[in-house]
Protein backbone atom coordinates (compact mmCIF):
# COMPACT_ATOMS: atom_id res chain seq x y z
CA UNK A 1 0.00 0.00 0.00
CA UNK A 2 1.85 3.64 -0.97
CA UNK A 3 0.98 6.20 1.59
CA UNK A 4 0.73 10.00 0.65
CA UNK A 5 1.58 12.59 2.47
CA UNK A 6 -0.65 13.50 5.37
CA UNK A 7 -0.33 17.38 5.45
CA UNK A 8 -3.95 18.68 3.77
CA UNK A 9 -4.35 15.37 1.95
CA UNK A 10 -7.87 13.64 1.37
CA UNK A 11 -8.39 10.94 -0.89
CA UNK A 12 -11.68 9.13 -1.23
CA UNK A 13 -12.63 6.51 -2.41
CA UNK A 14 -15.93 5.04 -3.99
CA UNK A 15 -17.77 1.97 -3.09
CA UNK A 16 -20.97 1.31 -4.01
CA UNK A 17 -23.49 -1.78 -3.67
CA UNK A 18 -27.46 -2.21 -4.51
CA UNK A 19 -28.08 -0.98 -0.87
CA UNK A 20 -24.56 1.04 -0.16
CA UNK A 21 -22.61 4.17 -1.77
CA UNK A 22 -20.56 6.22 -0.21
CA UNK A 23 -17.29 7.77 -0.22
CA UNK A 24 -14.17 6.43 1.94
CA UNK A 25 -11.30 7.76 3.86
CA UNK A 26 -7.82 6.25 4.67
CA UNK A 27 -6.85 6.94 8.53
CA UNK A 28 -3.51 6.57 9.93
CA UNK A 29 -2.23 6.59 13.32
CA UNK A 30 1.53 6.89 14.00
CA UNK A 31 1.19 6.33 17.96
CA UNK A 32 -0.78 3.27 17.34
CA UNK A 33 1.25 2.12 13.94
CA UNK A 34 -1.85 1.39 12.14
CA UNK A 35 -4.24 2.26 8.52
CA UNK A 36 -7.50 1.62 7.99
CA UNK A 37 -10.63 3.23 5.54
CA UNK A 38 -13.48 4.68 7.21
CA UNK A 39 -16.57 6.02 6.06
CA UNK A 40 -15.49 9.52 7.58
CA UNK A 41 -12.78 10.67 9.91
CA UNK A 42 -13.34 8.89 13.36
CA UNK A 43 -13.76 9.16 16.86
CA UNK A 44 -11.04 8.69 19.09
CA UNK A 45 -12.34 7.07 22.95
CA UNK A 46 -9.68 6.16 25.42
CA UNK A 47 -10.40 3.03 27.61
CA UNK A 48 -9.29 0.05 29.60
CA UNK A 49 -9.47 -3.57 27.96
CA UNK A 50 -9.50 -6.53 30.13
CA UNK A 51 -7.19 -9.29 29.46
CA UNK A 52 -7.57 -12.94 30.21
CA UNK A 53 -5.37 -12.71 33.28
CA UNK A 54 -6.71 -9.62 34.96
CA UNK A 55 -4.52 -7.28 33.57
CA UNK A 56 -6.28 -3.57 32.66
CA UNK A 57 -4.32 -2.43 29.69
CA UNK A 58 -4.38 1.53 28.20
CA UNK A 59 -6.54 0.65 24.66
CA UNK A 60 -8.05 3.42 22.37
CA UNK A 61 -11.45 3.05 19.72
CA UNK A 62 -11.41 4.29 16.40
CA UNK A 63 -14.92 4.46 15.74
CA UNK A 64 -17.23 5.54 13.30
CA UNK A 65 -21.23 5.36 13.24
CA UNK A 66 -23.01 5.71 9.77
CA UNK A 67 -26.98 4.80 10.02
CA UNK A 68 -27.38 1.66 11.50
CA UNK A 69 -23.91 0.79 10.77
CA UNK A 70 -20.99 0.97 12.66
CA UNK A 71 -17.05 0.22 11.95
CA UNK A 72 -14.30 0.63 14.93
CA UNK A 73 -10.66 -0.35 15.32
CA UNK A 74 -9.84 -0.68 18.77
CA UNK A 75 -6.26 -0.92 20.05
CA UNK A 76 -4.59 -2.36 22.80
CA UNK A 77 -1.24 -2.53 24.36
CA UNK A 78 -0.13 -5.29 25.52
CA UNK A 79 3.37 -4.19 26.05
CA UNK A 80 1.89 -2.91 29.45
CA UNK A 81 1.31 -6.58 30.75
CA UNK A 82 3.93 -7.11 31.61
CA UNK A 83 4.45 -4.58 34.21
CA UNK A 84 0.60 -4.95 35.14
CA UNK A 85 0.45 -8.58 35.90
CA UNK A 86 3.64 -8.49 37.17
CA UNK A 87 3.19 -6.02 40.13
CA UNK A 88 -0.37 -7.79 40.58
CA UNK A 89 1.55 -10.76 41.54
CA UNK A 90 3.11 -9.26 44.38
CA UNK A 91 -0.46 -10.02 46.18
CA UNK A 92 -0.91 -12.95 45.67
CA UNK A 93 -2.08 -15.29 48.50
CA UNK A 94 0.92 -17.48 49.90
CA UNK A 95 1.30 -20.97 47.45
CA UNK A 96 -1.00 -19.45 44.60
CA UNK A 97 1.60 -20.77 41.88
CA UNK A 98 -0.15 -20.22 39.09
CA UNK A 99 -0.59 -16.27 40.15
CA UNK A 100 3.20 -16.30 40.27
CA UNK A 101 4.09 -18.26 37.19
CA UNK A 102 4.58 -22.29 37.58
CA UNK A 103 7.33 -22.50 34.33
CA UNK A 104 9.60 -20.85 32.54
CA UNK A 105 7.86 -19.03 29.79
CA UNK A 106 4.56 -18.45 31.94
CA UNK A 107 6.20 -15.25 33.49
CA UNK A 108 4.72 -13.46 37.10
CA UNK A 109 1.09 -13.11 36.87
CA UNK A 110 1.26 -14.83 34.03
CA UNK A 111 2.19 -12.19 31.83
CA UNK A 112 3.88 -14.14 29.01
CA UNK A 113 0.79 -15.96 29.08
CA UNK A 114 -1.79 -13.45 29.03
CA UNK A 115 0.47 -11.88 25.59
CA UNK A 116 0.74 -15.30 23.83
CA UNK A 117 -2.86 -16.46 24.10
CA UNK A 118 -4.72 -12.46 23.22
CA UNK A 119 -5.53 -13.26 19.55
CA UNK A 120 -7.36 -16.87 20.93
CA UNK A 121 -8.67 -14.59 24.48
CA UNK A 122 -10.21 -11.91 22.21
CA UNK A 123 -12.15 -13.88 19.51
CA UNK A 124 -13.45 -16.00 22.29
CA UNK A 125 -15.03 -13.11 23.94
CA UNK A 126 -16.92 -12.46 20.29
CA UNK A 127 -17.53 -15.91 20.58
CA UNK A 128 -19.39 -15.39 23.93
CA UNK A 129 -21.94 -12.60 22.52
CA UNK A 130 -25.80 -13.44 22.11
CA UNK A 131 -24.71 -14.42 18.18
CA UNK A 132 -24.16 -17.27 15.66
CA UNK A 133 -20.62 -17.43 14.33
CA UNK A 134 -20.92 -19.04 10.79
CA UNK A 135 -17.27 -18.65 10.29
CA UNK A 136 -14.29 -18.10 12.59
CA UNK A 137 -10.76 -18.73 10.60
CA UNK A 138 -6.91 -18.09 10.81
CA UNK A 139 -5.69 -15.46 8.27
CA UNK A 140 -3.05 -12.75 7.86
CA UNK A 141 -2.85 -9.00 6.42
CA UNK A 142 0.48 -7.73 5.47
CA UNK A 143 1.47 -11.43 6.47
CA UNK A 144 0.84 -10.33 10.19
CA UNK A 145 -1.37 -13.27 11.34
CA UNK A 146 -4.71 -13.13 12.81
CA UNK A 147 -8.34 -14.62 13.15
CA UNK A 148 -11.46 -13.59 11.30
CA UNK A 149 -14.91 -14.25 12.32
CA UNK A 150 -18.14 -13.53 10.90
CA UNK A 151 -21.61 -13.43 13.37
CA UNK A 152 -24.97 -13.47 12.60
CA UNK A 153 -26.59 -10.84 15.32
CA UNK A 154 -30.20 -11.45 16.71
CA UNK A 155 -31.16 -8.12 15.73
CA UNK A 156 -30.34 -9.46 11.45
CA UNK A 157 -26.99 -7.81 11.43
CA UNK A 158 -24.18 -9.21 10.73
CA UNK A 159 -20.73 -8.41 12.49
CA UNK A 160 -17.48 -9.04 10.23
CA UNK A 161 -14.27 -9.40 12.67
CA UNK A 162 -10.63 -8.84 12.22
CA UNK A 163 -8.39 -9.34 15.08
CA UNK A 164 -3.95 -9.35 14.13
CA UNK A 165 -1.19 -8.94 16.80
CA UNK A 166 1.46 -6.58 16.06
CA UNK A 167 4.63 -5.90 18.27
CA UNK A 168 2.38 -6.64 21.47
CA UNK A 169 -0.42 -4.24 20.21
CA UNK A 170 -3.82 -6.28 19.80
CA UNK A 171 -6.03 -4.75 16.25
CA UNK A 172 -9.70 -5.39 16.57
CA UNK A 173 -10.89 -4.64 13.55
CA UNK A 174 -15.35 -4.90 13.43
CA UNK A 175 -17.40 -4.02 10.87
CA UNK A 176 -21.73 -4.39 11.64
CA UNK A 177 -24.37 -3.42 9.14
CA UNK A 178 -27.95 -4.28 8.77
CA UNK A 179 -29.54 -7.24 7.26
CA UNK A 180 -29.56 -7.23 3.49
CA UNK A 181 -26.47 -4.47 3.20
CA UNK A 182 -23.51 -5.59 1.56
CA UNK A 183 -20.54 -7.50 3.66
CA UNK A 184 -18.10 -4.59 4.99
CA UNK A 185 -15.40 -6.53 3.77
CA UNK A 186 -13.12 -3.24 2.38
CA UNK A 187 -13.08 -2.88 5.71
CA UNK A 188 -12.36 -5.39 7.59
CA UNK A 189 -9.19 -6.12 5.52
CA UNK A 190 -8.16 -2.74 5.34
CA UNK A 191 -6.25 -2.57 7.98
CA UNK A 192 -2.10 -1.96 7.49
CA UNK A 193 0.68 -1.45 10.13
CA UNK A 194 3.00 1.16 10.32
CA UNK A 195 6.89 1.00 11.21
CA UNK A 196 8.92 3.02 13.22
CA UNK A 197 9.29 5.75 10.71
CA UNK A 198 5.53 5.74 9.71
CA UNK A 199 5.97 3.80 6.69
CA UNK A 200 3.73 1.02 5.93
CA UNK A 201 5.05 -2.01 6.21
CA UNK A 202 4.95 -5.91 5.05
CA UNK A 203 6.91 -9.20 5.69
CA UNK A 204 8.20 -11.54 3.46
CA UNK A 205 7.29 -14.10 5.49
CA UNK A 206 4.26 -14.91 8.24
CA UNK A 207 4.64 -13.10 11.50
CA UNK A 208 3.73 -14.60 14.84
CA UNK A 209 3.86 -12.40 17.41
CA UNK A 210 6.27 -13.22 20.49
CA UNK A 211 8.31 -15.02 17.57
CA UNK A 212 11.32 -13.23 16.05
CA UNK A 213 10.43 -11.23 13.27
CA UNK A 214 11.03 -12.26 9.83
CA UNK A 215 12.45 -9.43 6.85
CA UNK A 216 10.14 -6.82 6.21
CA UNK A 217 9.54 -5.78 2.27
CA UNK A 218 12.11 -2.99 1.72
CA UNK A 219 10.07 0.29 1.95
CA UNK A 220 12.34 3.50 1.08
CA UNK A 221 12.19 6.49 3.11
CA UNK A 222 11.02 8.76 0.07
CA UNK A 223 8.39 11.94 -0.44
CA UNK A 224 5.05 10.20 -0.12
CA UNK A 225 5.69 7.24 1.54
CA UNK A 226 6.18 8.65 4.88
CA UNK A 227 3.61 8.98 7.97
CA UNK A 228 4.27 12.52 9.37
CA UNK A 229 1.15 13.48 11.65
CA UNK A 230 0.09 11.33 14.77
CA UNK A 231 -2.71 10.86 12.86
CA UNK A 232 -4.68 12.12 10.25
CA UNK A 233 -6.98 11.18 6.74
CA UNK A 234 -4.72 10.16 4.26
CA UNK A 235 -4.48 8.83 0.70
CA UNK A 236 -3.86 5.54 -1.47
CA UNK A 237 -5.09 3.08 -2.98
CA UNK A 238 -6.98 0.18 -0.93
CA UNK A 239 -5.40 -3.37 -1.23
Amino acid sequence: MRLMPLISTVLMFSISGPLFAQEWVEFANRDDRFTCLFPSQPKVTETTYRSEYGADLPAHVYSVTQGESRYSVTVVDYNQARRILTEKSKSCPPGDVVCRGVASGSGEGWWEVDVRAALVYASWQFMQRAAKVTQYQWNFLELVEGHQLLLNNADKSRSYVGIYMHENKLYIVEGTVPAGYPEPAWFQQSLGFLDERGIGLRYQEIYVNGFPAPPRVKRDLQPGNRIDAPDATVGGPPR
